[in-house]
């Protein structure tokens, strides 16, 4: 099959392009735009609490003001307020309420909004909409900010905004046009690299434009799909979708570029040359996509609508680049020929690649020493996985100097620290009005339970029978404290004790991120598995063995468990933070697990390869090693580059994501794939590819023994059958 696609796109090149640049050019003009979300709570599925609570709001306080930001006033020595400075933050209150903001409802204070300390007042702001993160709240905070200079002219006072919409807006100015950074910088690294490892400006700029295009296919049939099955894209998929494009992709031109070179060293024409390297890596490039999209799409079983809305999205874009590397980059080469190459002529002669062969005589040679090495790296580095601490709080990840992060911190010194984002605890009767000395009992309960502030009095909706509670906590709204407090004593003494002939909710922020903790505990119990197993069956059908999966997902599951620890012990224990992003193991899970594991199918079909030919397993070892490292290395180089890219982002949980995928690479590729790997296929021998007893006793290459015929496979190998 690989070998019938290799010889259309190399032989009819301008019909494969043209075919390519219609799709991407249609698509983006016809694709609808892609629509994201940034509240996670809008990722929850029904039965969690905390969606139930924003259901009841909304049908029993329709009228229900959402809070969009606060205003912190403070004077600028840092002194106390005196009357004159809190009639002041009255009037400039006032002032802020009649400018009639796009989509503010209200701007207001009360006498009761002084901390107890005097030192500042609060103004909350509040929306005529739910959605707290649109464009247009954040052009209202905004001009809000432009105006308080005037509102507060001739005052010793300051003001600050804080609160879920300017945070969000302070993220996005903080971070810039984050996506364009990541992709320039990325372009930069693919490019330099590539002209390095080739000496060609033309492979350096060309696998850039392919991947260009596959950018703009995958962008449209994302969109496409999202519109049709009403997926909702985080935000962040966007920055990562660059990342995987362009690692993946620049992957598998490598893996073909790399073959095709080889022929053309053995004499083959350019054309023949092309045909045969599609023919040879195709099935490798296919299981190796297979794996990765069989993982992204795992994450369809998670419970979080965000990762279920990424899954798809990056499996779409993995498939749009497995087409690509074997049907346009064949194409695209098939045009350029030998000029591909221009002006190095290194392509005509192999360089001894010393280090390469090095490497590959020592693996042959002590197959136990390495792999006891190798494995001894892996789980020294595995053991600081045993520290990981999971953190929601995605505040903590801006930088600290914006103003809703300082204003933030200013609030928390005077007043509760939960003061800026209550939870909330309803009560709901069967239909009858509820009773006003239950209510007060249930408040005087909720007020004995360790960690809780204050307990507003309860509101009642028209009707009576829904009761509304303001619970201030003691802890910051998305700390561990205030996680471990809602979702435990919290919601445990508010359940039990619910007035007779009712039930009580518990919801606000800190509630779904409790339930989004529930949620993500979940899918390590499903996600992982299951798609450790469907990359197993694919590894399983490309070697036609049993044992060789096995112990390379053991290898793969050693690797993942590395790079999560050396990520803990760079920012938990170095860097000083609280935790690392709560969806950081399922992250690295799916792309060093999933992407890793390309350079092991790569160094297993090769290592099968040359087992196929007659050689003895530490022969094939000490081959397969010395002709795939470089392979592996450059693919792992701009690969982690095109990750650890994500480093430059000003937001801490990027920068974790891109460090922990890189080095987790690396690992794979230099410690698992070109070490551990082979030299325990190499002591394994035969048995690594039982029950396929064909490569039992290897015959002599090209000769056929008594009752054996020659067949090809699926890599265009003749191998005895």
């Amino acid at each position: 099959m690989f070998g019938r696609i290799g010889r259309f796109s190399v032989h009819r090149p301008w019909l494969v392009v043209a075919l390519w640049v219609i799709a991407a050019v249609g698509l983006a003009i016809l694709a609808p735009p892609l629509k994201s979300s940034t509240d996670q709570a809008d990722f929850l599925p029904s039965h969690y609490e905390s969606v139930r609570v924003t259901k009841l709001q909304e049908q029993a306080f329709p009228q229900h003001e959402t809070a969009a930001a606060i205003l912190v006033y403070q004077r600028s020595d840092g002194g106390k307020l005196s009357d004159a400075d809190k009639a002041a933050v009255a009037k400039a209150t006032t002032g802020f309420q009649d400018e009639k903001y796009k989509t503010f409802k209200s701007v207001v204070t009360t006498p009761e909004a002084v901390s107890k300390d005097g030192k500042m007042a609060l103004a909350n702001v509040y929306l005529t909409k739910k959605d707290v993160y649109n464009e247009d709240t954040q052009q209202s905070i905004k001009d809000l900010r432009a105006d308080r200079d005037k509102l507060l002219k001739g005052t010793s006072l300051k003001v600050d905004v804080t609160g879920p919409s300017a945070s969000a807006l302070d993220s996005i100015e903080s971070s810039g046009d984050t996506d364009a950074m990541i992709m320039m910088a990325t372009l930069v690294l693919i490019i330099v690299l590539l002209g390095a490892i080739f000496r060609s400006p033309l492979i350096a700029l060309m696998p850039v434009l392919m991947i260009l295009v596959m950018f703009i296919m995958a962008q449209g049939l994302i969109a496409t799909a999202s519109d049709w099955f009403g997926l909702e894209a985080d935000s962040s998929v966007s920055a990562i979708l660059i990342v995987v494009l362009f690692g993946v992709g620049t992957d598998y031109m490598l893996f073909l570029l790399f073959r095709y070179r080889e022929h053309l060293r053995k004499g083959q024409q350019p054309k023949e040359a092309l045909v045969d390297a599609v023919t040879r890596v195709g099935e490798t490039i296919a299981s190796a996509a297979g794996a990765v999209i069989v993982a992204f799409l795992a994450l369809v079983l998670s419970t979080m609508g965000s990762m279920r809305a990424m899954g798809p999205s990056l499996a779409i874009s993995v498939a749009v680049t497995l087409v690509a590397a074997l049907t346009l980059v064949p194409a695209v080469f098939s045009l350029l020929g030998t000029k591909a190459f221009w002006p190095s002529k290194a392509w005509k002669k192999a360089p001894r690649n010393r280090l390469a062969n090095g490497v590959g005589s020592l693996v042959s040679r002590r197959p136990g020493l390495i792999a006891a090495v190798s494995a001894g790296v892996l789980a020294a580095l595995a053991v600081g996985a045993l520290g990981f601490k999971a953190e929601f709080d995605t505040e903590s990840s801006l930088p600290k100097d914006l103003e809703s992060v300082q204003a933030m911190a200013d609030l928390q010194k005077s007043f509760s620290a939960g003061e800026s984002d209550p939870s909330l605890v309803y009560i709901q009767s069967n239909g009858d009005k509820l009773d006003a000395s239950a209510l007060t009992g249930f408040r005087q309960k909720l007020e004995t339970v360790e960690g809780v502030g204050e307990v507003s009095p309860a509101v009642l909706n028209p009707k009576g029978d829904v009761a509304q509670f303001s619970v201030v906590l003691k802890y910051r709204p998305a700390s561990e404290n205030a996680i471990e407090l809602v979702a435990g004593e919290l919601r445990d003494t508010a359940h039990d004790s619910a007035p007779e002939g009712s039930k009580v909710l518990v919801g606000g922020s800190t509630a779904v991120l409790a339930d989004i903790e529930d949620a993500v505990n979940h899918d390590y119990r499903l996600v992982f598995p299951v798609a450790g197993l469907a990359i197993m069956l694919i590894l399983g059908l490309l070697l036609r063995s049993v044992v060789a999966p096995l112990y390379l997902m053991l290898a793969v599951g050693l690797g993942f468990a590395a790079t999560l620890g050396s990520t803990v012990w760079l920012f938990q224990n170095v860097r000083g933070e609280n935790g690392l992003l709560f969806m950081l193991p399922i992250i690295v899970y799916l792309f060093v697990v999933a992407i890793g594991t390309d350079y092991n199918i790569l160094m297993v079909a090769r290592l099968r390869e040359e087992v196929r030919k007659g050689k003895t397993p530490a022969e094939a070892a000490r081959l397969a090693v010395a002709q795939s490292a470089p392979t592996i290395g450059s693919a792992a180089i701009i690969l982690a580059g095109t990750f650890g890219v994500l480093m430059l982002a000003s937001n801490t949980m990027l920068q974790q994501m891109g460090f922990a995928v890189a080095f987790g690479i690396l690992l794979t590729a230099f410690i698992m794939a070109l070490l551990l790997v082979p030299t325990v296929t190499a002591m394994l021998g035969s048995k690594a590819w039982w029950p396929n007893h064909r490569y039992d006793s290897p015959d002599t290459p090209g000769v056929s023994g008594p009752g054996r015929a020659e067949e090809p496979d699926a890599a265009g190998e003749t191998v005895r059958v």
